[in-house]
């Protein structure tokens, strides 16, 4: 199961479970769509993957699933 970040590594911007505004790479690294295109041109900078939408969860499975609670940044040339 998605661990459903709840924040853009670079900006910090917040990106709710089940909206359409986040970015992953095959290992979860996430980003909001504007850092993903403008800043890393939809590659992960950690990576190299692919930045792809993230999947919503449907509204219904959120309160038995929530998204985590930990937000995660990292120090991105491209962020600063």
């Amino acid at each position: 199961m998605l661990q459903m970040r709840p924040n853009c590594e670079c900006c910090d911007r917040d990106l709710a479970p089940n909206g359409g505004e986040a970015r992953i790479c095959s290992f979860e690294c996430t980003f909001c769509a504007d850092c993903a295109e403008a800043r890393f041109d939809g590659r992960c900078p950690n990576c190299g993957g692919d930045l792809v939408p993230r999947p919503a969860r449907p509204a219904t499975l959120l309160a038995k699933f929530p998204g985590s609670a930990e937000r995660v940044r990292k120090p991105h040339e491209a962020c600063v």
